[in-house]
């Protein structure tokens, strides 16, 4: 086998002495079983409850050949298979066998004086022949009593006890016989050497049932059955010493019945139960039956099977009913078997391997066929998954596992343990619907790519001792590490290519440019470590650039070479994955670098803002937030530091360093600026009504109750003539105003910095300047809003003139204006002051509109009442004119108002002035666009005029407005006769 001369010694070792030989080394392989283990049985008593169901299968099945010729009549003897008896060897050979022919095993090639298991003589395993014994060639059976090493009076014994267990029942089935519980009944203690021994072996086959019957059932099992705790009651009495096992023994009566009870169970209730379950649950059957199977192989010589393995497996193949076994479980424990053996007598015989994956492919036609049994598919599973996790472990890092043998057995191993893993794990991906595309080429490119990087980090820590070492130790000549590194890559790259890829390229179109690329890639990423490290240009640095620029050259050709070669689109993909070191570059990069470094800095402060910002300002001194002190500090000295750099080389990259710190002020600056918009705090228009001409009875009412009323407005009335209100700035309010003061602080040092580089470039931070501009309007527009309209609803939106204009004036509302006013000035810097107050005064402005025009069901204005409002709105425009140092200038004061001027002309004028003028602004707007719709309904030919908020004394909604909150009878009814207004509630 596998193109060796191999012979044995005619000469035997006895039986006694096989039983002594030491169990292989799974450990030591790194090889667990994967089908579990089974706590109360070691391997070696394993393998003798195998032996003892194989011997009772075996003789329940057909019949008998005495084992020695001078048996003793009605002694029952070593089973024989039908047609598997023995078979003598002339001229040294013997007939080839079907099974090691389709599996791919070649007889064995007999030396002189070598003997296959068959033809030696009984004398040759049993000792010395006497005088004058014939001698005769060993049967199958015997062969199998042999491999599994069984004493004699083991032996006898079991043949003792089916002799007694089967007269008077002939024919009767393995399958129907509880063999330990046999055992039991007929094994007594004068068997046996002494009691000790009697009580382990009693006591072994206790443990046997219970993990057949309890621990490991192919039935369903409730734990708490009578007849499981019936057992464990004997277990116990037995584990402490031997039980009575006679006919009169109370406690093996108790023992039968529950075993009787447990083994002769259906899975289906009513079901009729012709066999018994003793052994067929997993993984005592598997493992069971796994030990048979290891009996194909030669004690003597571990990496041989047995030419007579054909007489053999027909032999087990009779264990099947008993264990639960079939022809597809059949096959995954003996592709287990074959690849176990491989592994654990060293990996020297290809063979092996070579048989189990040709059993493989029964077992993948098995799969596709539809093997759905959770059994098998466990058994399956596991098996299957246990090759590829031991296979995979190795070509992960083949270089590892098979460097030393190159050219030589070791490249063949791993060619024939790459298609293990690739057969085991295309049925596993196929069984869960992953094996779509092409399985064994990414798994192979998988392999390489893996490899490739634990060969390059081999060479990194044997060069470098610490894989850290060439970017923190400077005194290790880092570059002189590296250097020797692109050597050493492009050598291991070559020896990838010569020795491994032929191997790979069955399964991968372009092995050597996987390879190539991977350590490209390793390679690419030390150097960008070292270089990340370097600051400034060096002689040395120019040479490590010098090495990896060679090394790169190197890859990409055996990459270009190899990709050339095949067709397959795969090929060109990987091609791809090569990412150009660009060393030309490197020195303009590490500029870049630089720069990146410095705008990473100031992006990172940027983040940092975004998630901590509370907006509080870090003194009165400076009230501003302090992410934006940190900022600008962090522009200052990135310029300070660029202007140190040489004109010739900062040319290049002053575009970027600008558009860097533009970018991330224009992106904290949008931050600053995200408080939402003045929509936020307008309240929502409510629907226009008709006044309602009240009875003089609701009148005298209301005029009592009005001074209650308004007490809760904090009117004069209401006893807070004495009280000076605080500042309603809320906090929110306040964090708008940091807001505010931040944007200006922004503004002002971009400006500066703009002055900075105004000399190396031409072009500014224009677009910084001009986001900032925008921002600071816009903030001081939501802050103003949520003052008015929020903060001060109480005492201005809601509280002016409602019910009453005479008794809800503005000077409650102007008193709280300039506290808050006072407040804005003193928290404010001086930059934000005026377009803060600005903006609160066109606010004012447009809330005080509000009430005049949209003031709700509250409020309704009588012709006389003008004089009052204009007077009141002069003392709102006065409120701004004086306030601060010239803040507003009075002629802006005057532009906002007039607006609300002419509106409150319009309130002195007649209702038949309105009407005409109504009539006339709405055929002039005629097919205009429309605006908000305020609920109202057209009932009549006049249409409704559209809602904009942009009030005019000549716009027809506002002009509708000031109708529907003017309190007389001809308004009412020009109302109602032309668009069907409620009246107010």
């Amino acid at each position: 086998m596998g193109g060796h001369q191999r012979s044995r010694s005619a000469s035997a070792s006895s039986t006694a002495t096989r039983s002594d030989i030491t169990e292989l080394d799974f450990a030591a392989v790194g090889l667990d079983c994967p089908f579990g283990r089974v706590d109360a049985l070691g391997p070696v008593e394993l393998r003798e409850t195998a032996y003892e169901i194989f011997f009772m299968s075996c003789r329940s099945s057909g019949p008998a050949v005495s084992i020695r010729g001078g048996a003793a009549e009605g002694e029952v003897s070593s089973p024989v298979a039908a047609g598997a008896g023995a078979r003598s060897g002339t001229g040294g050979s013997v007939m080839g066998s079907r099974v090691k022919k389709a599996l791919g095993l070649r007889p064995r090639r007999l030396s002189s004086g070598a003997q296959p298991m068959m033809a030696r003589t009984l004398s040759q395993t049993s000792g010395p022949a006497s005088p004058g014994r014939m001698r005769r060639p060993m049967t199958s059976a015997e062969i199998m009593r042999q491999q599994m090493r069984v004493t004699d009076q083991s032996d006898a014994r079991l043949r003792r006890t089916l002799m007694r267990t089967v007269v008077g029942q002939v024919g009767r089935r393995a399958e129907t016989i509880v063999l330990p519980l046999e055992l039991l009944r007929q094994l007594k203690p004068a068997e046996f050497t002494d009691a000790e021994e009697y009580h382990q072996w009693q006591f072994r086959q206790i443990k046997l049932l219970e993990a057949g019957l309890i621990l490991h059932p192919s039935l369903p099992l409730d734990r708490l059955h009578a007849a499981v705790l019936r057992f464990r009651e004997v277990m116990r009495a037995t584990e402490i010493r031997a039980i009575d096992t006679g006919k009169n023994s109370d406690v093996m009566r108790a023992l039968t019945n529950a075993v009787h009870a447990l083994s002769w169970r259906s899975g289906t209730a009513g079901a009729a139960v012709e066999a018994c379950h003793w052994a067929d649950g997993y993984p005592l059957n598997v493992l069971l039956y796994c030990s048979l199977l290891q009996t194909i192989f030669d004690l003597r010589e571990c990496t041989v099977v047995l030419d007579e393995v054909d007489e053999l497996l027909e032999l087990i193949k009779k264990t099947w009913p008993t264990l639960g076994i079939n022809r597809i479980l059949h096959n995954v424990c003996l592709a287990w078997v074959f690849f176990q053996q491989y592994v654990i007598t060293g990996q020297v015989e290809p063979d092996l391997v070579a048989a189990a994956l040709t059993v493989l492919v029964d077992v993948a036609a098995d799969t596709k066929q539809g093997g759905r049994d959770p059994l098998y598919v466990k058994v399956l599973l596991s098996a299957l998954g246990g090759m590829r996790e031991w296979s995979e472990k190795r070509l992960l890092d083949y270089h590892d596992s098979y460097e030393k043998g190159i050219g030589g057995a070791a490249t063949e191993g791993m060619e024939i343990l790459l298609s293990l893993a690739l057969a085991a794990g295309k049925i596993i991906a196929d069984r869960e619907c992953a094996g779509d595309g092409n399985f064994a080429g990414d798994r192979v490119d998988y392999y390489v790519r893996c490899s490739m990087k634990s060969a390059f980090t081999n060479i990194l820590e044997n060069g470098l001792g610490e894989a850290d070492s060439v970017i923190i130790d400077r005194d290790s000549d880092p570059g002189s590490v590296l250097m020797q590194l692109a050597r050493d890559t492009e050598q291991l790259a070559m020896f990838e290519r010569r020795n491994f890829s032929p191997v790979l390229r069955r399964w991968h179109p372009a092995p050597v440019a996987v390879a190539a690329v991977t350590l490209h890639g390793c390679f690419g990423v030390v150097l960008r470590q070292y270089l990340s490290k370097v600051n400034i240009l060096t002689d040395e640095l120019v040479r490590v650039l010098h090495s990896a620029s060679r090394l790169e050259k190197a890859l990409a050709q055996m990459t270009a070479e190899d990709a050339a070669d095949c067709d397959d689109g795969r090929a060109k993909a990987v091609v791809g994955d090569m990412e150009p070191f660009e060393v030309e570059s490197v020195v303009m990069g590490l500029l870049k670098a630089w720069m990146d470094d410095k705008l990473g800095l100031a992006r990172d402060c940027l983040l940092r803002a975004r998630d901590t910002e509370s907006w509080i300002p870090k003194s009165k001194e400076e009230p501003f937030a302090g992410s934006a002190m940190e900022l600008m500090k962090l522009a200052r000295l990135t310029i300070d530091e660029f202007s140190e750099i040489p004109a010739s080389a900062k040319d290049e990259v002053v575009h970027d360093l600008v558009d860097g710190l533009e970018s991330i002020f224009q992106d904290y600056i949008s931050f600053v600026a995200s408080c939402g918009s003045k929509q936020n705090y307008l309240p929502p228009l409510p629907p226009l009504t008709r006044c309602n001409q009240d009875s003089g009875f609701f009148r005298l009412w209301k005029k009592a109750a009005l001074p209650t009323c308004q007490a809760l407005e904090g009117s004069p009335r209401g006893g807070g003539s004495h009280h000076i209100p605080r500042p309603s700035i809320s906090r929110g309010t306040q964090r708008l105003y940091v807001r505010l003061n931040t944007l200006h602080y922004v503004l002002t040092h971009v400006e500066a910095l703009d002055t900075s580089l105004s000399c190396s470039s031409p072009s500014h931070l224009g677009r910084a300047r001009a986001a900032a501009q925008s921002s600071i309007s816009t903030v001081a527009e939501v802050a103003a809003h949520r003052l008015i309209f929020l903060d001060s609803r109480h005492s201005f939106y809601q509280g002016l003139y409602a019910r009453s204009v005479a008794d809800a004036r503005i000077r409650p509302a102007l008193r709280l204006l300039k506290q808050n006013l006072s407040f804005l000035v003193s928290v404010l810097a001086d930059r934000a002051q005026p377009v803060a107050v600005r903006e609160v005064m066109r606010a004012s402005f447009e809330a005080f509109l509000m009430v005049l025009l949209a003031g709700g069901n509250e409020r309704s204005f009588a012709r006389a009442d003008q004089a009052t409002v204009e007077e009141d709105f002069r003392s709102l425009k006065r409120a701004f004119s004086t306030c601060g140092e010239g803040l507003v200038p009075e002629d802006v004061v005057a532009r906002e108002a007039e607006t609300a001027e002419a509106v409150v002309d319009l309130m002195a004028r007649s209702t038949d002035y309105l009407i005409d003028a109504f009539s006339v602004a709405t055929c002039d707007s005629t097919g205009a666009g429309g605006g908000e719709d305020d609920g109202g309904g057209g009932g009549g030919c006049t249409p409704m005029p559209p809602t904009t908020r942009r009030w005019d004394p000549a716009d027809p909604n506002t002009i509708l407005r000031v109708l529907c909150h003017r309190d007389d009878e001809a308004a009412n009814q020009f109302l109602k006769r032309t668009f069907q207004l409620a009246r107010r509630r």
